[in-house]
This record gives C-alpha cells, structure tokens and sequence, in this order.
C-alpha cells in the first residue's frame, strides 16, 4: 500500500466552538497523531476532520491530521502497520481484522474498540431511468462496489451474493468507485447503479438527488439480512431511511446497517486513550455541528454487543466511570 497524503484540517472548523481548556496530560511531548478517515464524499472524513481539530486545540502537544482512505479496510490496514493511530471503522471490517478473516487473513489486527459512534446504512443506489428496482435487477446492470479498501465493498459483495448474484459475473461491468466519482458516473451515462456505505445524509447521494432531469431511486434489500447474518454472524440489523432524506426520494428505504467505531491499537497507554476519549466526549456537541451524524454519538450507543471487537481496558473503565451500561 502506498503512503497515502495526510491532509491537513480545515482551517475553517476552528470557529465550530469554543475550546476547552488545555491539557497536558499524556501527551506533554509534542507529536503527531494520524486519524484515518475514509473518502471525500462520505462522513468519516468531515468527522474525523472536526475530532482532529478538537484534539489539536485542547490537547496541548497534540497535532491530529487527517488521512483520506478507501474507508474501514483500508484504515484498519493503516493500523495494523502503524501507520495510523486512530481509525475510524465499520464493526464488520473490525470483527474480520481481529479475527485475521477475508482482507485481514493472516494478518489480524490487534484493534480495540474505545467508542462506538453512528450507524452506517447500505444504500443501493440508482435512477428510476435504470429500471432497477430490485438487487437481482442489477444483473447486467453497470455497477459500482465501492472503492477498494472500503466496508462498502465488503458489504456490497455479501449483499450481492445473498440476491444470488456473482459479483464477477453476472454484471455488465463492475466498476470499485468512491461515491463521489460514482455519482458523476450515474450522471454522465456510464453507470446505472452503485453502493455506498455511511451515515445519511451522505453529500454525494445528495448531490445525484439534486441534479436536474434525475430522479433517484433507493433499492430495498431488508429482506436478505437474515441470510447474510447466519453466514458472516450478527453485526448487521435493518434499518430504514426515511423519504425525503435525499432530494427527490420518495419513500422510505428499507435496508441493512452498522455500526460504526473509533479503534485504537490494543497497546496503546491507558493514559492516551482516556485523554483522547475525554476531549471527544466533552466535544460531543461540537462534532454534532460539524455532521449531523456527530449527534448520535452518545453514552446509550456505548454497548459491548455493538462495540463487535473487545474494548480498549481504558475505554471501558471511561465509558463505565460515565455511567454506560456497556453489558
């Protein structure tokens, strides 16, 4: 894997609050802290962009970029080689790195869990021009999986094998865009469908919904959660976006999701990750203003089952001192 470029915070996010008061603590020694996000189009890099920002400005010593990545393979990848010390993930992508399963085999990771944020919908998206309505109807169908190294595509290829399709073979072609390049696809002609997974709203969706002389289409695929959870276990559970999320959505759509966490390495000090979940807890309302998804980070979220990976002994103590019931 090659270097990927750290991207620098945007400067404008600094006038999102007022900033606590800074702390020495852990980390008195001036460094860096790399926190691997996912695509431009998506929520984890807006997210992690606003929780670098907090950290950078209430943690004295700290200076927290961000990575722009393929999403929760690709970050958990970056943590396994040190490479990154805080990753945003999908609970799936998690469970398989620690278990050395699928992208991770023979390589697992030894990620914890130190807090779980939102959750992350599967949306299957089209236009009511591709006359796709159902999984099974994107067969021959032009299709995006996601970009490499993305949950989505890990999500999309067991959604697809639960229609009984062959992700190799039974599409026209079978592209592995971000969302972004993804809805420009859709809109200049040269892709009927595409998945993507994050919290909603997700700014590229928006944008295919706003377009003009598209009306867009949002696939359900409930009905296949039972299947996928017998084989891959039960981190998946329906959910349902509601009409109107999206410009020109008509009705609800009905679909799989879950979880999402922020993972640290299992050696990480005590006294790191006890700092860096104080910030972000006491910053809650803060990243709440910087995506809306910030908001659904909160003390009821924080449950072991959810969590899908062991905690962090440092988050747990953190989340149990804040009166979580975490069982």
């Amino acid at each position: 894997m090659t270097r990927l470029d750290r991207r620098s915070v945007l400067a404008g996010l600094a006038a999102l609050g007022t900033p606590a008061l800074l702390s020495r603590g852990a980390f008195a020694q001036a460094r860096q802290m790399s926190i691997a996000t996912g695509t431009t189009g998506g929520v984890y890099y807006p997210l992690g962009g606003g929780l670098a920002n907090l950290l950078s400005r209430s943690i004295q010593g700290l200076s927290a970029t961000v990575e722009v990545t393929g999403g929760s393979v690709a970050n958990l990848q970056l943590l396994g080689a040190g490479r990154a010390e805080l990753v945003f993930t999908q609970v799936d992508a998690a469970v398989d790195a620690v278990r050395g399963n699928d992208r991770f085999k023979g390589r697992p990771v030894p990620a914890r869990a130190i807090a779980v944020l939102y959750t992350n919908r599967m949306q299957a998206v089209t236009t009511a021009a591709s006359g796709i309505t159902t999984i099974e109807g994107m067969k021959g169908k032009r299709v995006s999986t996601g970009a490499p190294g993305s949950a989505t595509e890990v999500m999309a290829f067991r959604l697809i094998e639960a229609a009984g399709l062959d992700r190799d073979k039974d599409f026209r072609a079978r592209e592995r865009l971000s969302p972004a390049e993804s809805t420009n696809a859709v809109k200049d002609g040269k892709l009927d469908a595409y998945f993507f997974v994050s919290g909603i709203p997700t700014s590229a969706i928006t944008d295919l919904g706003a377009s003009p002389g598209v009306q867009i289409q949002m696939v359900d695929h409930d009905r296949y959660i039972q299947k996928i959870v017998e084989k891959y276990g039960p981190v998946y559970f329906p959910e349902i976006i509601p009409a109107g999320t999206y410009p020109g959505q008509k009705t609800d759509n009905r679909q799989m999701s879950v979880a999402n966490i922020l993972a640290v390495r299992e050696e990480m000090p005590d006294a790191e990750v006890t700092q860096l979940l104080k910030t972000a807890w006491e910053g809650r309302e803060e990243l709440g203003r910087v995506h809306a998804e910030g908001r659904n980070f909160t003390l009821a979220a924080q449950k072991t089952a959810a969590a899908g990976v062991p905690w962090h002994k440092a988050a747990e103590a953190f989340w149990t001192a804040q009166g979580a019931k975490l069982a």
